[in-house]
């Protein structure tokens, strides 16, 4: 009986897998313990909670005080830069492949809004509609209309207009925002990529190249019209945890740490 359950445990995690594309467990239940230690990530306590009211002086969301943001990354640092009067910049995003977004699909957002009013940040969104254009098999121009659609509802939340920049991948990819994507992109193999984000080699090149383009918003560099000769401002980023896999090798690239709150 216990050389069954050690079997079945064992079963369990092997089946466990969580990408960006998927998200699957073999008992049907993600073990969030396994996937910080997996990531390297920190949970999120009470002291760190009442840390965030300190410093904004207005309550913490109540994301954060009820556990959906569980986790995550050298977050303090970002607050000790903060206390000594150092700002930072949000990136968070969205692929369009549905008409309009769900509460689901909301979450992220809500707490990204609750972010920059109570730090006073500035925020980029990134729509990524061409990677909704390799996965979902949607027409280029589909994809740009559901981006337009769900840029929408994005708006509706109530950003502020001056600290927001919301861009699409098909109007914005090119430049020094281009230049990055090259820069990661060299530094991945192809052998990294797939142990990442498990392709397999019926997977179009269209898949594979696509994970640099995701990372380089995280770069203040890739938005010289916003951040120009702030090379070294820290890149908040609120996501769900399965979208933090080229982070590493982002550090390397730029000696630069991006910081990460992690949805359930």
């Amino acid at each position: 009986m216990a050389e069954e359950k050690e079997t079945n445990k064992s079963i369990e995690e092997e089946e466990q897998v969580v990408t960006p594309w998927e998200v699957a467990s073999g008992g049907g239940k993600i073990d969030y313990d396994k996937l910080i230690s997996k990531f390297g990530c920190q949970k999120l306590d009470s002291n760190l909670i009442n840390r965030v009211e300190k410093l904004t002086s207005r309550p913490p969301h109540v994301f954060l005080r009820r556990g959906v943001f569980f986790a995550h990354r050298d977050f303090n640092e970002i607050l000790d830069s903060y206390q000594k009067g150092d700002k930072f910049y949000l990136y968070t995003g969205r692929g369009p492949s549905s008409e309009a977004l769900h509460l689901g699909h909301l979450i992220p957002f809500m707490f990204t809004k609750y972010l920059q009013d109570a730090f006073k940040v500035p925020l980029v969104i990134q729509l990524t509609d061409d990677e909704k254009c390799m996965w979902k098999n949607l027409s280029v121009e589909e994809s740009k209309r559901l981006a337009r659609e769900n840029a929408k509802d994005i708006i509706a939340c109530g950003f502020d207009i001056t600290r927001t920049f919301i861009f699409s991948d098909f109007g914005y990819l090119g430049g020094a925002f281009y230049e990055n994507v090259v820069r990661v992109a060299r530094c991945v193999s192809f052998n990294q990529v797939r142990g990442i984000f498990g392709f397999s080699p019926e997977d179009h090149i269209g898949k594979i190249g696509f994970p640099p383009v995701q990372a380089v918003p995280s770069f203040p560099t890739s938005f010289p019209h916003l951040f120009s000769g702030r090379d070294n401002l820290r890149c908040l980023i609120p996501c769900a945890i399965d979208q933090v896999c080229l982070s590493s090798v982002s550090c390397q690239i730029f000696y630069l740490k991006f910081m990460f709150f992690f949805l359930i």
